[in-house]
């Protein structure tokens, strides 16, 4: 499956930004999706997952109440709506794909779309 990774950009803390994720390539349907980020200098960490379904979606802590996933399989898209942005939250954003189940380990993901950068300033 191949993804594309877009909707990123430079807001102010407390602004908003939708990401989204466009997939091809297979049945979408089947695959669950992550979003990872990676900040310059830091480990890549999980932001949140959803199942090929929707039925079952995951969060980081650090992202809890303010961002939310979902997906549109007719459109093979999935979206991450960020809310509320701190600085903190600036990094690369990264969706990515695996069969069936969520995880948030990233090295458990088969394909990944290119990074889109979030650039929140204070």
């Amino acid at each position: 499956v191949q993804l594309q990774a877009s909707g990123g950009g430079l807001v102010q803390a407390g602004d908003s930004l939708r990401l989204s994720c466009a997939g091809s390539g297979r049945t979408f349907s089947n695959y669950a999706v992550g979003w990872f980020r990676q900040a310059p200098g830091k480990e890549r960490e999980f932001v949140a997952a959803i199942t090929g379904s929707g039925g079952r979606i995951d969060y980081a802590d650090s992202v809890k109440g303010r961002f939310t996933i979902s997906r549109t399989n007719a459109e093979n898209t999935v979206y991450l709506q960020m809310n509320s942005l701190k600085p903190e939250d600036t990094a690369a954003y990264y969706c990515a794909a695996r069969r069936w189940q969520i995880d948030s380990n990233w090295p458990r993901y088969d394909y990944w779309g290119q990074g889109t950068q979030v650039t929140v300033s204070s």
